[in-house]
């Protein structure tokens, strides 16, 4: 299927490679069904293309990489709407607003995008945990600090 994407002009992705969001996304109820595209070579980003709207796109990350102990616990109604039966068939995403300069971006820890890589369900979930929020320094001050040692 050709789609018109917002970064990466027009592309063909086999329809069993989209992902399905039942009820949308928040805020983009029509929106569902969307591709996960990398954003370059060889960086954490991806970009979360709607198929039907070239401009709805998001660009997302894996949270594990900047947060190591981002953790939340998935509700019985999120695995069973996802038809999640095993841990390793999750993925998780969360959506990067980038900033300038880019090294003040934000994440979205509160509202993680669930993927059942099996079976191509997904869905945006908020998460209940005050710890979390929609902004969190997508680098973490430790992991500045750390960086910028000597």
């Amino acid at each position: 299927m050709h789609i018109e994407t917002k970064y990466h002009g027009t592309i063909t992705v086999p329809e069993p490679d989209h992902l399905h969001f039942s009820g949308g996304l928040p805020g983009f109820t029509d929106e569902r069904a969307f591709v996960l595209l990398p954003f370059g070579e060889e960086t954490p980003y991806y970009v979360l293309q709607s198929v039907k709207t070239k401009e709805v796109a998001f660009v997302v990350t894996n949270p594990f990489l900047f947060y190591n102990d981002y953790q939340f616990k998935l509700e019985d109604h999120t695995k069973q709407a996802l038809d999640i039966q095993s841990r390793e068939e999750v993925a998780v995403y969360v959506v990067v607003t980038l900033r300038d300069p880019f090294n003040t971006s934000t994440v979205n820890l509160k509202a993680p995008i669930v993927i059942n890589q099996r079976t191509r369900q997904a869905r945006q979930t908020v998460l209940e945990y005050e710890a979390y929020q929609t902004r969190h320094p997508l680098f973490p001050k430790e992991k500045e600090a750390a960086e910028c040692s000597y």
